[in-house]
Protein backbone atom coordinates (compact mmCIF):
# COMPACT_ATOMS: atom_id res chain seq x y z
CA UNK A 1 0.00 0.00 0.00
CA UNK A 2 1.37 3.40 -0.99
CA UNK A 3 0.79 5.76 1.90
CA UNK A 4 0.01 9.40 1.22
CA UNK A 5 2.11 12.26 2.61
CA UNK A 6 0.20 15.53 2.41
CA UNK A 7 1.46 18.96 3.40
CA UNK A 8 -0.70 21.98 4.07
CA UNK A 9 1.01 25.16 2.91
CA UNK A 10 -0.10 28.73 3.31
CA UNK A 11 0.76 31.18 0.55
CA UNK A 12 3.88 32.54 2.27
CA UNK A 13 5.23 28.99 2.59
CA UNK A 14 5.02 28.08 -1.09
CA UNK A 15 8.41 29.67 -1.99
CA UNK A 16 10.03 27.58 0.77
CA UNK A 17 9.45 24.26 -0.98
CA UNK A 18 12.58 22.54 -2.27
CA UNK A 19 13.08 19.84 -4.84
CA UNK A 20 13.63 17.37 -1.99
CA UNK A 21 10.39 18.41 -0.30
CA UNK A 22 8.47 17.79 -3.51
CA UNK A 23 10.11 14.39 -3.93
CA UNK A 24 8.92 13.34 -0.46
CA UNK A 25 5.33 14.57 -0.78
CA UNK A 26 2.43 12.97 -2.59
CA UNK A 27 0.07 15.94 -2.13
CA UNK A 28 0.21 19.67 -1.40
CA UNK A 29 -2.88 21.32 0.09
CA UNK A 30 -2.92 25.01 -0.85
CA UNK A 31 -4.24 27.00 2.12
CA UNK A 32 -6.63 28.62 1.50
CA UNK A 33 -9.30 29.44 -0.99
CA UNK A 34 -12.15 31.38 0.63
CA UNK A 35 -15.88 31.74 0.13
CA UNK A 36 -17.09 35.18 -0.89
CA UNK A 37 -20.72 35.96 -1.72
CA UNK A 38 -21.34 32.26 -2.21
CA UNK A 39 -18.49 31.94 -4.70
CA UNK A 40 -14.79 31.11 -4.47
CA UNK A 41 -11.87 33.50 -4.27
CA UNK A 42 -8.17 32.65 -4.44
CA UNK A 43 -7.05 36.19 -3.63
CA UNK A 44 -4.95 35.04 -0.68
CA UNK A 45 -2.88 32.75 -2.91
CA UNK A 46 -0.35 34.93 -4.73
CA UNK A 47 2.30 32.30 -5.53
CA UNK A 48 0.34 30.02 -7.83
CA UNK A 49 2.94 30.75 -10.52
CA UNK A 50 5.19 28.30 -8.63
CA UNK A 51 2.95 25.32 -9.38
CA UNK A 52 4.58 24.48 -12.76
CA UNK A 53 7.95 24.32 -11.00
CA UNK A 54 6.52 21.96 -8.39
CA UNK A 55 5.25 19.65 -11.13
CA UNK A 56 8.63 19.78 -12.86
CA UNK A 57 10.30 18.67 -9.63
CA UNK A 58 7.74 15.92 -9.07
CA UNK A 59 5.49 15.06 -12.04
CA UNK A 60 3.42 12.80 -9.76
CA UNK A 61 2.59 15.49 -7.17
CA UNK A 62 -1.09 16.15 -6.50
CA UNK A 63 -1.87 19.82 -5.88
CA UNK A 64 -5.20 20.37 -4.13
CA UNK A 65 -6.94 23.62 -3.24
CA UNK A 66 -8.09 23.66 0.37
CA UNK A 67 -11.10 25.90 0.96
CA UNK A 68 -11.85 27.30 4.40
CA UNK A 69 -9.70 27.14 7.49
CA UNK A 70 -10.23 28.48 11.00
CA UNK A 71 -12.49 31.53 11.03
CA UNK A 72 -13.36 31.24 7.34
CA UNK A 73 -17.09 31.70 7.01
CA UNK A 74 -19.61 31.45 4.22
CA UNK A 75 -20.11 27.69 4.27
CA UNK A 76 -23.36 27.54 6.18
CA UNK A 77 -25.05 30.31 4.19
CA UNK A 78 -23.89 28.99 0.82
CA UNK A 79 -24.79 25.36 1.53
CA UNK A 80 -28.38 25.98 2.68
CA UNK A 81 -29.83 25.90 -0.84
CA UNK A 82 -29.36 23.49 -3.72
CA UNK A 83 -28.55 26.34 -6.10
CA UNK A 84 -26.00 27.77 -3.65
CA UNK A 85 -24.26 24.40 -3.46
CA UNK A 86 -24.30 23.88 -7.23
CA UNK A 87 -23.02 27.40 -7.91
CA UNK A 88 -20.14 27.02 -5.46
CA UNK A 89 -19.28 23.60 -6.89
CA UNK A 90 -19.11 25.10 -10.37
CA UNK A 91 -16.73 27.78 -9.04
CA UNK A 92 -14.49 25.07 -7.62
CA UNK A 93 -14.46 23.18 -10.90
CA UNK A 94 -13.50 26.36 -12.77
CA UNK A 95 -10.59 26.94 -10.38
CA UNK A 96 -9.40 23.36 -10.84
CA UNK A 97 -9.49 23.74 -14.62
CA UNK A 98 -7.96 27.23 -14.70
CA UNK A 99 -4.99 26.45 -12.47
CA UNK A 100 -4.49 22.81 -13.43
CA UNK A 101 -5.25 21.57 -9.93
CA UNK A 102 -5.89 17.97 -8.94
CA UNK A 103 -8.84 18.57 -6.67
CA UNK A 104 -10.56 20.35 -3.80
CA UNK A 105 -10.25 19.92 -0.02
CA UNK A 106 -13.07 21.27 2.17
CA UNK A 107 -11.96 22.56 5.57
CA UNK A 108 -15.22 23.78 7.13
CA UNK A 109 -14.44 24.64 10.77
CA UNK A 110 -17.07 23.60 11.76
CA UNK A 111 -20.55 22.48 10.69
CA UNK A 112 -23.21 23.37 13.31
CA UNK A 113 -20.68 25.43 15.28
CA UNK A 114 -20.07 29.16 15.55
CA UNK A 115 -17.01 28.64 17.77
CA UNK A 116 -14.76 30.28 15.15
CA UNK A 117 -17.02 33.30 14.85
CA UNK A 118 -18.75 32.12 11.67
CA UNK A 119 -22.41 31.63 10.87
CA UNK A 120 -23.81 28.19 11.75
CA UNK A 121 -27.14 26.39 11.70
CA UNK A 122 -28.40 22.98 12.86
CA UNK A 123 -29.13 22.15 9.22
CA UNK A 124 -25.36 22.15 8.58
CA UNK A 125 -25.31 18.48 9.52
CA UNK A 126 -27.23 17.59 6.36
CA UNK A 127 -26.05 20.39 4.10
CA UNK A 128 -22.40 19.47 4.71
CA UNK A 129 -23.11 16.13 3.07
CA UNK A 130 -25.16 17.72 0.28
CA UNK A 131 -22.37 20.21 -0.44
CA UNK A 132 -19.86 17.42 -0.81
CA UNK A 133 -22.22 15.56 -3.13
CA UNK A 134 -22.55 18.67 -5.32
CA UNK A 135 -18.77 19.00 -5.40
CA UNK A 136 -18.35 15.36 -6.33
CA UNK A 137 -20.74 15.79 -9.24
CA UNK A 138 -18.96 18.94 -10.44
CA UNK A 139 -15.42 17.63 -9.99
CA UNK A 140 -15.93 14.25 -11.62
CA UNK A 141 -12.74 12.22 -11.28
CA UNK A 142 -10.78 15.01 -9.62
CA UNK A 143 -9.87 14.56 -5.97
CA UNK A 144 -12.28 15.57 -3.23
CA UNK A 145 -11.25 15.46 0.43
CA UNK A 146 -12.32 16.92 3.76
CA UNK A 147 -10.37 18.12 6.77
CA UNK A 148 -12.32 17.20 9.90
CA UNK A 149 -12.04 18.28 13.50
CA UNK A 150 -10.68 15.68 15.89
CA UNK A 151 -13.56 15.88 18.32
CA UNK A 152 -16.72 14.13 19.41
CA UNK A 153 -18.64 17.29 18.51
CA UNK A 154 -17.56 17.10 14.87
CA UNK A 155 -18.75 13.52 14.54
CA UNK A 156 -22.10 14.39 16.14
CA UNK A 157 -22.53 17.38 13.84
CA UNK A 158 -21.93 15.50 10.58
CA UNK A 159 -22.95 12.34 8.74
CA UNK A 160 -19.51 10.81 8.45
CA UNK A 161 -20.71 7.49 7.05
CA UNK A 162 -22.26 9.31 4.09
CA UNK A 163 -19.36 11.75 3.81
CA UNK A 164 -16.88 8.87 3.60
CA UNK A 165 -18.73 7.39 0.63
CA UNK A 166 -18.49 10.67 -1.29
CA UNK A 167 -14.90 11.82 -0.69
CA UNK A 168 -11.62 10.19 -1.65
CA UNK A 169 -10.17 10.51 1.84
CA UNK A 170 -10.80 12.06 5.25
CA UNK A 171 -8.05 14.10 6.91
CA UNK A 172 -8.48 14.03 10.69
CA UNK A 173 -6.84 17.07 12.24
CA UNK A 174 -5.22 15.20 15.13
CA UNK A 175 -3.66 18.36 16.50
CA UNK A 176 -5.11 21.20 18.56
CA UNK A 177 -7.10 18.48 20.31
CA UNK A 178 -6.27 20.24 23.59
CA UNK A 179 -5.64 23.85 22.72
CA UNK A 180 -7.20 27.29 22.68
CA UNK A 181 -10.32 26.48 24.68
CA UNK A 182 -8.97 24.72 27.75
CA UNK A 183 -7.08 25.90 30.80
CA UNK A 184 -5.60 22.43 31.35
CA UNK A 185 -2.07 21.96 30.04
CA UNK A 186 -1.49 18.78 28.08
CA UNK A 187 -0.64 17.20 24.76
CA UNK A 188 -2.34 18.76 21.77
CA UNK A 189 -1.36 16.14 19.19
CA UNK A 190 -0.60 12.95 21.12
CA UNK A 191 -0.72 9.51 19.57
CA UNK A 192 -2.11 7.82 22.69
CA UNK A 193 -3.69 8.70 26.03
CA UNK A 194 -1.53 9.97 28.84
CA UNK A 195 -1.90 8.28 32.22
CA UNK A 196 -4.75 9.80 34.21
CA UNK A 197 -6.34 11.53 31.22
CA UNK A 198 -10.00 10.49 30.99
CA UNK A 199 -10.62 12.38 27.73
CA UNK A 200 -10.36 10.94 24.23
CA UNK A 201 -8.06 13.73 23.05
CA UNK A 202 -5.52 11.56 21.27
CA UNK A 203 -4.99 10.17 17.79
CA UNK A 204 -5.74 6.52 18.52
CA UNK A 205 -9.10 7.28 20.12
CA UNK A 206 -10.01 9.68 17.31
CA UNK A 207 -9.29 7.07 14.66
CA UNK A 208 -11.50 4.58 16.49
CA UNK A 209 -14.27 7.14 16.85
CA UNK A 210 -14.30 8.08 13.16
CA UNK A 211 -14.10 4.40 12.22
CA UNK A 212 -17.14 3.69 14.40
CA UNK A 213 -18.90 6.60 12.68
CA UNK A 214 -18.46 4.90 9.31
CA UNK A 215 -15.12 6.08 7.92
CA UNK A 216 -13.08 3.15 6.54
CA UNK A 217 -9.54 2.94 7.90
CA UNK A 218 -8.17 2.87 4.37
CA UNK A 219 -9.70 6.32 3.74
CA UNK A 220 -8.25 7.94 6.87
CA UNK A 221 -5.36 10.39 6.99
CA UNK A 222 -4.14 11.53 10.41
CA UNK A 223 -2.42 14.82 11.16
CA UNK A 224 0.98 15.85 12.49
CA UNK A 225 1.68 19.25 14.04
CA UNK A 226 4.75 21.17 12.91
CA UNK A 227 4.12 23.69 15.70
CA UNK A 228 3.49 23.74 19.44
CA UNK A 229 0.87 24.90 21.90
CA UNK A 230 1.81 26.96 24.96
CA UNK A 231 0.16 27.20 28.37
CA UNK A 232 1.36 29.83 30.86
CA UNK A 233 1.07 29.98 34.62
CA UNK A 234 0.72 26.22 34.98
CA UNK A 235 0.56 24.65 38.44
CA UNK A 236 3.95 23.20 39.34
CA UNK A 237 3.06 19.52 39.70
CA UNK A 238 3.61 16.46 37.49
CA UNK A 239 5.89 18.56 35.28
CA UNK A 240 2.81 20.60 34.34
CA UNK A 241 1.09 17.70 32.62
CA UNK A 242 -2.72 17.83 33.00
CA UNK A 243 -2.38 20.73 35.43
CA UNK A 244 -4.54 23.88 35.52
CA UNK A 245 -3.12 26.92 33.76
CA UNK A 246 -3.78 30.64 33.89
CA UNK A 247 -4.14 30.71 30.10
CA UNK A 248 -5.75 28.53 27.50
CA UNK A 249 -3.47 26.82 25.01
CA UNK A 250 -1.87 29.69 23.11
CA UNK A 251 -0.23 29.58 19.71
CA UNK A 252 3.17 28.14 20.51
CA UNK A 253 6.50 27.99 18.75
CA UNK A 254 7.00 26.66 15.27
CA UNK A 255 9.08 23.51 15.14
CA UNK A 256 12.04 25.53 13.82
CA UNK A 257 11.91 27.71 16.95
CA UNK A 258 12.05 24.86 19.48
CA UNK A 259 15.84 24.43 19.31
CA UNK A 260 16.54 28.11 18.78
CA UNK A 261 14.40 29.64 21.53
CA UNK A 262 13.13 26.97 23.94
CA UNK A 263 15.17 23.80 24.33
CA UNK A 264 17.55 24.16 27.28
CA UNK A 265 16.76 27.87 27.45
CA UNK A 266 14.78 29.79 30.08
CA UNK A 267 14.87 26.66 32.27
CA UNK A 268 12.88 24.60 29.76
CA UNK A 269 13.50 20.85 29.95
CA UNK A 270 12.17 18.36 27.40
CA UNK A 271 10.17 15.36 28.62
CA UNK A 272 8.78 12.26 26.90
CA UNK A 273 5.40 10.80 27.91
CA UNK A 274 5.73 7.07 27.15
CA UNK A 275 1.98 6.45 27.53
CA UNK A 276 0.92 9.22 25.15
CA UNK A 277 4.03 8.83 22.98
CA UNK A 278 4.33 12.59 23.00
CA UNK A 279 6.88 15.21 24.00
CA UNK A 280 6.61 18.46 25.90
CA UNK A 281 8.72 21.25 27.40
CA UNK A 282 8.38 22.44 30.99
CA UNK A 283 10.17 25.14 32.99
CA UNK A 284 8.19 25.13 36.23
CA UNK A 285 5.69 27.72 34.98
CA UNK A 286 5.05 27.27 31.26
CA UNK A 287 4.18 24.12 29.31
CA UNK A 288 4.78 23.58 25.57
CA UNK A 289 3.25 20.63 23.73
CA UNK A 290 4.94 19.78 20.42
CA UNK A 291 5.87 16.88 18.14
CA UNK A 292 9.56 16.03 17.68
CA UNK A 293 10.84 13.57 15.08
CA UNK A 294 10.26 10.59 17.36
CA UNK A 295 6.57 11.49 17.77
CA UNK A 296 5.90 11.83 14.04
CA UNK A 297 7.77 8.58 13.38
CA UNK A 298 5.48 6.78 15.80
CA UNK A 299 2.42 8.29 14.14
CA UNK A 300 3.71 6.95 10.83
CA UNK A 301 4.19 3.51 12.37
CA UNK A 302 0.59 3.71 13.56
CA UNK A 303 -0.52 4.55 9.99
CA UNK A 304 1.21 1.43 8.71
CA UNK A 305 -0.01 -0.89 11.44
CA UNK A 306 -3.66 0.24 11.28
CA UNK A 307 -3.76 0.27 7.48
CA UNK A 308 -4.56 3.98 7.30
CA UNK A 309 -4.17 5.86 4.04
CA UNK A 310 -1.52 8.32 5.19
CA UNK A 311 -0.46 11.34 7.20
CA UNK A 312 -0.72 15.08 6.62
CA UNK A 313 0.81 18.02 8.45
CA UNK A 314 0.14 21.63 9.29
CA UNK A 315 2.03 23.71 8.27
CA UNK A 316 4.95 23.54 5.85
CA UNK A 317 6.52 26.88 6.78
CA UNK A 318 6.89 25.82 10.42
CA UNK A 319 9.83 23.55 9.52
CA UNK A 320 11.77 25.07 6.62
CA UNK A 321 14.66 22.67 7.34
CA UNK A 322 12.50 19.77 6.16
CA UNK A 323 13.56 17.69 9.17
CA UNK A 324 10.06 16.50 10.12
CA UNK A 325 9.02 15.82 6.53
CA UNK A 326 12.16 13.73 6.08
CA UNK A 327 11.33 11.79 9.26
CA UNK A 328 7.81 11.13 7.96
CA UNK A 329 9.02 9.80 4.62
CA UNK A 330 11.63 7.55 6.24
CA UNK A 331 9.21 6.20 8.85
CA UNK A 332 6.47 5.37 6.36
CA UNK A 333 8.93 3.23 4.43
CA UNK A 334 10.81 1.71 7.37
CA UNK A 335 9.75 -1.46 9.21
CA UNK A 336 11.95 -0.66 12.21
CA UNK A 337 9.67 1.81 14.02
CA UNK A 338 6.63 0.41 15.83
CA UNK A 339 3.70 2.26 17.35
CA UNK A 340 3.70 0.32 20.61
CA UNK A 341 4.27 1.84 24.00
CA UNK A 342 7.50 3.78 23.72
CA UNK A 343 10.11 4.11 26.42
CA UNK A 344 12.60 6.42 24.75
CA UNK A 345 13.37 9.62 26.58
CA UNK A 346 14.26 12.57 24.39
Amino acid sequence: MRHLILGYAMDASLPLFTREDLRRLTHINLAFGLIRDGGLTLEKLTHLDLLPQFRAWNPDIHIVLSVGGWGAGGFSEMARTAEGRRSFARCCRRAVDEYGLDGIDIDWEYPCSDLAGIDADPSDRETFTLLLQALREALGDHLLSVAVGASTEFVRSTQMDQVARIVDYVQIMTYDMRSGFTHQAGHHAALGATRGDMSNLNTKDMVEMFHSAGVPLEKMVIGAAFYGRLWKGVRNANHGLLQPAQTVGLSGPRYSEIDEEYLNRNRFVQYWDADAQAAYLWNGEDFVSFEPMEAVRLKCAFVREKGLLGIMYWEHGCDPSGELLRAIEEALHSPSVRAGRGTKRL
